[in-house]
């Protein structure tokens, strides 16, 4: 019989009360249980002797949650059937096992989190434009552009296009918000990220794909184009590039979905995080700040400001909440390149080259984390998380500089769900 995980807090004496407790509080809670992911409500026990007492009738529940958890080899169920791998190599390949990983997150607090089972590639209508990397996730012409070296000034009808696709990267995303609540997983979100993607562009004129960062080749990014998400695993303490999957989200968590859009041969990129449920009051900061953050950033971009500036700003909002800002990631050009110069950093100090001028396109994305700022890569080789398992928010708009100051091509709509309290006052 495994020992007992213990906290320091005072626990009622009898089986019942301490069931009955564990809604409120984590007390001490059965090592495979956590290991399982198991409710919590039956996980929690008052003492070791409680443990050992209910131990014959206990250890049943880990027998049975072994035919529905992933990963532990069960191959009888959905998720252990061959339309449910897990993801490895940037999507190259997959496993049916859980691979092995020093897996960050904090499982008392909230259960860690790790990786489930992607389903396989959706299918994009044939009608739709792709860009060069649809097919394995590698850019064939943007590593050797000369965009990659100087910022692009568009062009009125380069720009007429990125409004045109930015508008439907928006209203992709507010699809992809309405359907977040718990119990739903972030697999099914991407299928609506999918869906929405495709009826709006699905034009008889010029079509287009929905890509996500830099996913798996899964549906986001590739194959199937259908935006998304960086949904599945942009889940509490991941920072970005998560990967959607068969996991359900909780009462609690935190998730952020990205969406980029590409459409009449330009991209449209943005990404919000989002409250699913009743989330702590720790969480619900850390998102305000992030949105903060990113609106300040924002309010300072127009002709002759220095890109370098921008992560002053954001730094200097995030650390007077005791937050940090994530160095491994930054804003970046885009419009007929998904990525390409400017490079924006969002942390101090930085040595970003070159200043704003109108009629360049970029992204500001900062990613806030609630404790370290230094990430780890999970074997999937996208998904990067907090290296000490706290949470991290992100939010992004692409912008067009103006001559007076900046347009935000991805803004929200009047239709835009009224997902963020902070906007209610």
């Amino acid at each position: 019989m495994p020992k007992l995980v213990a906290t320091s807090r005072q626990a009622p004496h009898t089986r019942a009360a301490c069931r009955s407790d564990t809604a409120m509080m984590l007390l001490t809670m059965c090592p495979k249980c956590v290991e399982l992911k198991l409710p919590r409500e039956g996980a929690a026990f008052c003492t070791q002797d409680c443990f050992k007492a209910s131990w014959s009738s206990h250890k049943s529940v880990h027998a049975k949650a072994k035919f529905s958890v992933p990963g532990s080899g069960n191959t009888n169920g959905p998720l252990g059937s061959d339309d449910w791998l897990y993801c490895l190599k940037k999507g190259q390949a997959r496993t049916p096992k859980l691979p092995n990983f020093e897996w960050t997150g904090y499982p008392f607090e909230r259960w860690t989190l790790r990786p489930y089972p992607i389903s396989k590639k959706r299918l994009v209508p044939n009608q739709i434009d792709q860009p060069d990397w649809a097919i394995d996730g590698i850019p064939k012409v943007e590593p050797n552009s000369d965009l990659q070296n100087f910022v692009e000034i568009k062009t009125s009808e380069q720009i007429g296009r990125m409004r045109e696709t930015c508008r439907i990267a928006r209203e992709v995303l507010d699809a992809a918000a309405r359907a977040i609540r718990p119990g739903v997983t972030t697999d099914e979100i991407d299928a609506v990220v999918h869906e929405a993607t495709i009826a709006a562009v699905s034009q008889p004129c010029h079509c287009a794909i929905s890509v996500v960062t830099k996913e798996d080749i899964h549906l986001l990014s590739i194959i199937t184009f259908s935006p998304s998400l960086a949904a599945r695993r942009s889940v509490n303490e991941v920072i970005c590039h998560g990967i959607p999957d068969a996991r359900k989200l909780e009462d609690g968590d935190i998730v952020n979905v990205d969406v980029t859009v590409y459409y009449k041969g330009v991209h449209g990129d943005l990404n919000e995080t989002f409250f699913v449920g009743n989330v702590d009051e720790a969480s619900q900061k850390l998102v305000q700040c992030t949105y903060e953050c990113l609106e300040k950033a924002i309010s300072i971009v127009k002709p002759g400001v220095r890109f370098r500036e921008v992560g002053e700003i954001i730094s200097r909002h995030a650390s007077m909440s005791g937050l940090s800002v994530v160095k491994s990631y930054c804003g970046h050009g885009i419009g007929e390149l998904f990525h390409c110069a400017p490079n924006i950093p969002h942390y101090a100090r930085n040595k970003a080259v070159g200043v704003m001028k109108a009629g360049q396109t970029f992204s500001i994305e900062p990613m806030i984390n609630s404790g370290v700022w230094r990430d780890r890569m999970w074997p999937d080789g996208w998904t990067a998380v907090t290296a000490d398992g706290k949470r991290s928010a992100q939010f992004e708009h692409t912008l067009l500089v103006t001559e007076t100051g900046v347009e935000v091509l991805t803004a929200r709509l009047p239709t835009s769900p009224d997902v963020f309290p902070w906007l209610k006052s």
